[in-house]
């Protein structure tokens, strides 16, 4: 296999992995859980370092994200307690 298409395998995968996390914390964010959106943004927002990191994504692209989620964040009303 050639360098460049590993690499490629590499990147898809880790950029997969990326989506999944946010698609989670859209989904638990939406739905009120704030602490569990809090310990899904915790996670990504790792994945996005340790991807900006391996040059996957660039820098710039993984602190903007990482801010645009921790404001939605808490902007997100806690969940009614019954």
């Amino acid at each position: 296999m050639r360098n460049s298409a590993r690499k490629q395998l590499h990147n898809r995968s880790i950029k997969s992995r990326l989506h999944n996390l946010e698609r989670n914390f859209a989904e638990l964010q939406a739905a009120g859980k704030k602490e569990e959106a809090a310990a899904a943004l915790r996670l990504l927002s790792s994945a996005f370092d340790k991807a900006a990191k391996t040059g996957v994504i660039n820098r710039p692209r993984a602190s903007r994200k990482k801010s645009r989620l921790s404001l939605r964040l808490n902007a997100t009303a806690p969940a009614p307690q019954p």
